[in-house]
């Protein structure tokens, strides 16, 4: 069985009981917009009105909660944020890595200034830092 969102647990509900947006809206003293945003899970209502909601669709406050916010999505978003850490902690490095080969090759090669030189590693050598920062943070 698939957990609904709590916004679509509350659609199905008003939907099963024959109401619109607005006869819930007024059942529990918001606008008939504050119910649409719950629908569209683009805002909740207040914590404390949860019981009362529940009460008017006849379910247990235990019911209308059980819904999709379990450990699956929670390990997904997990998931996501590491990756991300990984590419912010990895770009750095490889920065400094690029600017280090780009200087030895164009220097091999008698193509790179003195000047052009100092600022390329001076460039590498702040995204190593940079890199090596976040990692003691």
């Amino acid at each position: 069985m698939n957990k609904q969102s709590f916004g679509e647990m509350i659609s199905s509900l008003r939907k099963d009981r024959g109401m619109t947006q607005l006869d819930l809206a007024k059942k529990m003293g918001v606008t008939d917009k504050a119910v649409s945003k719950w629908e569209r899970d683009l805002s909740f209502p207040d914590i404390n009105s949860i019981p009362k909601l529940a009460e008017i669709f006849d379910v247990s406050v235990d019911e209308l909660m059980q819904v999709k916010s379990d450990v699956n999505v929670v390990e997904e978003e997990v998931v996501k944020e590491s990756k991300f850490e990984e590419v912010i902690d990895v770009v750095p490095k490889g920065i400094g890595l690029a600017m280090g080969i780009a200087v030895t090759v164009l220097a091999v090669l008698g193509e790179l200034e003195t000047n052009t030189a100092f600022i390329m590693l001076g460039i590498g050598l702040a995204s190593v830092s940079i890199s090596l920062l976040k990692n003691k943070n």
